[in-house]
């Protein structure tokens, strides 16, 4: 019987080609979609799972109140894990790594000693040698236990070892790093290269035994550097070791603050400072609002996608639903005659579970196949390296359980409905009166387009607010500055580096420093006082940058006050220029002629002499900080400002200029509105990610708007006959049959845009400068939606208004 049921079940399937076409190709659609974000689920929920004792593996957490916020961060002092691991028996391990550019960890030039050719590798950390047995890093070179115990020593991945040393052990080799061969690595051992489903990824790990970055480092409470990491014992509790930190600040922050001679409330500080552990298995997709300066995931986006793919599969499924319907007329005779011969109603339910289990089968098979052809395009999408499980066990008993289910429940209703026609009705030609149920088509449509509308709506916002960062004022010059990296290599000729490359006709002007308005440059921390106010005011938080006299003219900043660095002052060696933010926190009306101190420069006295206006020098999503800039050495960039004339002979002269200095070094230079749009790039991955969504779900309800379109004239064939006798217009018909679509999507409309309001209002609050969600948008996405339902609704509009309406009577 069942074999029975198959065979008509492909009969019907190919007699109507292009219904059953639409009915696969909805289904195929919301299934590759489905699949393809399963793999991106899958892959972001694998993110640090791998790590060994993950259970009790914890991330040391800063939880401080300041100016009545609480704020979260990672940065912890030195010490830290020296006084976890001595005063508190409940650890295991603990472990730290520091990859601030501020002490030469991320990008670096690198060498073989007995190589002249430098070469630029950017993953470079400090790390505890206990770090690599918490994150479970596997040796295959070296001693596991002991690998980073000596000075100067280096452990490289597998791949940097293949890389640098081919075909030979990379254990006892030296590498130079930025040409400073005063300080020789040796390699003592090589790792497997980090997963790429762990939060942070190195290639290069650089011991912290010995290092000393400046005198008192590893003892003073009030630097905050190192991210660090905590495994307990078996059968810790938690949240009472948790409670047990705080002692750390009683007992080691706060003498050294007071010995630093601040003003201190000691209570204060102890009930506003805390520290807590993060599991190391949220780090990635729940980090929340802590701040490392890492990149992540969000679990929001997670299930945001996933209930996504799971509209769209259910648009799949209304289609299938729409379509069975749409065309029961020609079932019904099918039908009547069978019930008149004596058939069962179970065993028509069971011939229309059959086709519509078939149809699931083909479209899942086909939603394989086209997602196994989208995935290179949906991995640029999501900047994954996603592959396809063909060696997995899971496909093959996904694909036929999936096949039972989507094929029985886009399938009972139909079943039901077809084979509950009257006979008697059937045969006297009253179909029309039995198969009313528009208000349920009606209303899954209006579900298919109210999807699809919100989906619209989110990628205007998303795309408005990426338009609006991209081209916001934002403090400074960011077109035509190059920058040219890894300078700190030249050692003294740096400075003879920007003087020659200023002389260039196509140079406008040039300046070194590493701390730059762009994402992946320098940042440090540090608290500000009126000079001799230490003891009498709350310090105020702001950046300490290191500039050199052409920085504010080179990258088109403005000054509000004051004046600019001058090399005819010797005094200005000690000067500094604060930003507006800065002066305000200060409560600075007029700050040129102050005094300040910080604790970077130990209490000395530094002279405002201007204050530059506020620049972002940070993403949109976080306000503007404090900002104060100094003379001083940070040699690893220089930028350029260049002429827009000619921009390949620039690079060319500069770099001639480049390969005079360092002929063994290749030049390497970037943009910096590239640098800055890359700040940017989870935006804009997000809205082409929503976009190539939204295309599908328009794609999808616009199936089903055609099947219901189906369906209406299906029904309505002998009225519009007697329509055309009496003189009725193809316009008139075609308005007739389009009027009340256009009435579903203006509901449809009204239904989505509140809800999309909501979403992209949360979303929008991630940014501290975001637009408005204006009327615009819900109009624009209303009429793209209502042209989307003309054009699917008036082929077949068209198609009935042009039928002979003696056919069609006759037929009837």
């Amino acid at each position: 019987m069942f074999q029975n049921y198959l065979k008509l079940a492909w009969r019907h399937l190919v007699k109507q080609k292009m219904y059953s076409f639409v009915k696969i190709g909805g289904f195929a659609i919301g299934i590759a979609a489905c699949l393809l974000i399963a793999l991106f689920i899958k892959d972001e929920l694998s993110y640090d799972q791998d790590i060994p004792f993950k259970n009790r593996t914890y991330r040391v957490v800063n939880e401080e109140l300041y100016q009545g916020k609480k704020e979260f961060y990672i940065w912890q002092q030195a010490a830290v894990a020296k006084v976890i691991k001595e005063d508190y028996p409940e650890v295991e391990k603990v472990g730290r790594f520091l990859n601030s550019e501020l002490f030469g960890a991320g990008p670096n030039q690198i060498r073989r000693s007995d190589k002249l050719q430098n070469v630029y590798e950017e993953r470079f950390v400090y790390m505890d040698q206990d770090l690599i047995d918490i994150w479970g890093l596997k040796m295959l070179e070296g001693d596991q236990l002991h690998a980073l115990d000596e000075p100067n020593s280096l452990v490289i991945t597998k791949s940097k070892a293949d890389k640098f040393f081919p075909g030979e052990s990379a254990i006892g080799k030296i590498m130079i790093i930025n040409n400073d061969a005063s300080k020789p690595r040796k390699v003592t051992g090589v790792i497997e290269d980090f997963p790429k489903n762990f939060h942070v990824g190195f290639d290069f790990l650089m011991t912290i035994a010995g290092v000393v970055f400046y005198e008192g480092e590893q003892t003073n409470w009030l630097a905050t550097n190192y991210h660090t990491y905590v495994r307990l014992k078996e059968g810790t509790d938690v949240r009472k070791f948790e409670s047990k930190l705080s002692a750390i600040t009683r007992k080691y922050y706060i003498p050294q603050i007071i010995a630093s001679g601040q003003r201190v409330n000691t209570g204060q500080i102890e009930a506003d400072k805390k520290y807590l552990l993060q599991p190391v298995s949220e780090v990635y997709l729940r980090n929340g609002v802590v701040l490392d300066g890492l990149n992540h995931g969000d679990i929001r986006f997670i299930w945001l996608f996933g209930a996504i793919a799971g509209f769209i599969l259910l648009l799949a499924c209304i289609n299938f639903v729409n379509l069975a319907t749409a065309k029961s007329a020609n079932r019904a005779i099918e039908v009547g005659l069978r019930k008149t011969v004596g058939s069962e109603r179970s065993g028509l339910i069971s011939q229309f579970l059959t086709e519509s289990l078939l149809i699931s089968f083909v479209s899942i098979s086909l939603g394989f196949v086209l997602a196994y052809i989208l995935l290179p395009f949906f991995n640029t999408l999501s900047s994954k390296s996603l592959v396809f499980p063909f060696t997995e066990w899971w496909p093959v008993p996904v694909l036929i359980v999936s096949s039972l289910i989507i094929g029985m429940l886009a399938g009972l209703y139909p079943a039901f409905y077809l084979s509950g026609f009257k006979p008697i009705n059937v045969l006297k030609g009253q179909l029309v009166k039995g198969s009313k149920g528009s208000d349920l088509r009606s209303t899954l449509v209006v579900f298919q387009f109210t999807t699809s509308i919100i989906l619209i709506i989110g990628t205007f916002v998303i795309y408005r607010q990426v338009n609006f960062i991209l081209n916001a004022k934002v403090g400074y010059e960011r077109d035509q500055v190059l920058l040219v990296h890894g300078t700190n290599t030249l050692g003294d000729q740096v400075a003879v580096f920007k003087e020659e490359i200023k002389k260039l006709p196509q140079v406008k002007n040039a300046t070194v420093s590493d701390y730059l308005p762009i994402k992946d440059t320098k940042r440090n921390g540090n608290p500000f006082w009126l000079h001799g106010k230490t003891k009498e005011t709350a310090s105020a938080s702001g950046q300490f940058w290191l500039t050199d006299y052409d920085y504010i003219e080179t990258l088109g900043m403005k000054l509000a006050q004051g004046r600019n660095f001058s090399k005819d002052r010797k005094t200005d060696e000690k000067a500094v220029i604060i930003n507006q933010k800065l002066a305000k926190e200060l409560g600075l009306k007029n700050p040129v002629g102050q005094h300040l101190t910080n604790q970077t420069n130990s209490g000395n006295d530094l002279e405002v002499i201007g204050v530059v206006e506020n620049f972002h020098f940070e993403s949109m999503k976080e306000d503007i900080g404090g900002l104060c800039m100094s003379l001083g050495a940070s040699p690893s960039i220089v930028s350029v400002k260049i002429s827009a004339s000619d921009t390949k002979q620039t690079i060319e002269s500069i770099s001639k200029v480049w390969n005079s200095l360092a002929p063994n070094q290749p030049i390497r230079y970037t943009f910096m509105d590239a640098n800055f749009s890359k700040m940017y790039e989870d935006i804009n991955r997000m809205g082409m990610i929503f976009t190539s969504f939204a295309i599908l779900a328009v794609i999808v309800a616009s199936l089903g708007l055609f099947a219901l379109s189906a369906f209406m004239v299906e029904q309505r064939r002998k009225e519009i006959g007697i329509r055309k006798v009496l003189g009725a217009s193809i316009q008139s018909i075609l308005g007739l049959l389009t009027r009340n679509f256009l009435i579903l999507v203006l509901i449809s409309a009204v239904i989505a845009s509140p809800i999309a309001w909501y979403i992209m209002q949360k979303w929008l609050q991630d940014y501290e400068y975001r637009i408005d969600i204006t009327w615009d948008i819900y109009a624009f996405a209303g009429m793209l939606a209502a042209a989307i339902a003309v054009l699917t609704v008036s082929y077949q509009a068209v198609k009935a208004a042009l039928i002979d309406p003696a056919k069609t009577l006759k037929s009837q």
